[in-house]
């Protein structure tokens, strides 16, 4: 491997966003005051690290409520959750804290809107991610009044039953520019389709993606640091596969390849919501050892937003 200086360009803002911040903060501090343990259920956030540091520090994370003792406390995670577990952990006598995203609180609150002034909902998002299951789970009596939208190809082909009173509302962690073409389609088949008066997308994904987008055009390799199993960071390392700059997502340094530093020049390096900037400072730590290395900064949006926490 050659010894030429390869320039590393790290995109601003990139890792923790406030409501990652919160959960994690809501985990450590009803630990402090309560004791070890305190339940999670499902990952209070998508990365690995950070879940390896909350459990080493007394947090159990279950999928199920029956894993959960009587008179446990029991945190829901920033993605939120259905009413149905909200009804199970009373049924269960375990004492919930709510570490849900204020930003997807917002959504939940818009869907609530929209089912009780009897409209249909479109929900765009994404299979399976524990946010969508929340989200779709605000419907507690399945009336089937909420569909989920994946693709442009369900957008295009969704039946409605009243076209006229029809709403749509987006996961918060997903791409810009996906979610654009799919809304577009909807209010081109759907002239009255009512949607939420701000973007769904959260500030944090939205900043992230705009700093990526802005960076990428001389870029020959794009790192993006973030767990599998986090929307927002595969999000992001679509934006390089979309622009055909060879991207990988890093979750531990262990998965990073030297050779795929050979002949690049410059480096992109971004980190998801839910990554720490410690993992950020591994990778270039990592890098070192391998090349010699020049560092820039580059200048983005400025994030100062702190979202309040709950009593515990």
């Amino acid at each position: 491997m050659s010894n030429k200086v390869i320039h590393i360009a790290l995109a601003n803002p990139r890792g923790f966003c406030a409501g990652v911040d919160r959960a994690i903060e809501i985990v450590e501090n009803a630990l402090e005051k309560y004791g070890k343990p305190i339940y999670v259920r499902n990952e209070v956030v998508h990365n690995k690290y950070v879940i390896e540091s909350l459990k080493q520090k007394g947090a159990i994370f279950v999928n199920d409520l029956k894993q959960v003792p009587e008179n446990s406390f029991l945190i829901f995670s920033a993605h939120g959750v259905s009413k149905k577990v909200k009804t199970d952990t009373l049924n269960y006598h375990l004492k919930s804290i709510d570490a849900t995203c204020p930003l997807v609180t917002k959504v939940h609150k818009e869907v609530n809107r929209y089912l009780f002034e009897g409209y249909e909902i479109l929900m765009i998002g994404h299979s399976g991610h524990p946010e969508v299951e929340g989200t779709l789970g605000q419907e507690a009596d399945s009336k089937g009044k909420m569909h989920l939208i994946e693709s442009l190809e369900d957008a295009k082909n969704i039946a409605i039953k009243n076209p006229n009173k029809l709403a749509f509302v987006t996961q918060t962690t997903l791409s810009l520019d996906e979610t654009k073409e799919i809304i577009s389609v909807l209010k081109h088949r759907f002239p009255n389709i009512q949607g939420p008066k701000a973007d769904d997308i959260c500030y944090a994904t939205q900043n992230r993606q705009d700093a990526v987008k802005k960076s990428l055009h001389d870029a020959d390799l794009f790192l993006v640091v973030g767990s599998k199993n986090s929307s927002n960071s595969n999000r992001l390392k679509e934006l390089g596969d979309k622009n055909n700059i060879e991207s990988y997502l890093i979750d531990d340094m262990n998965e990073f390849n030297p050779q795929w530093l050979n002949n690049k020049h410059k480096v992109l390096i971004t980190a998801g919501a839910s990554a720490p900037e410690v993992l950020t400072q591994a990778l270039i730590n990592t890098i070192k050892t391998y090349k010699q290395i020049e560092i820039e900064e580059i200048d983005g949006t400025e994030e100062n937003i702190i979202f309040k926490l709950p009593k515990i």
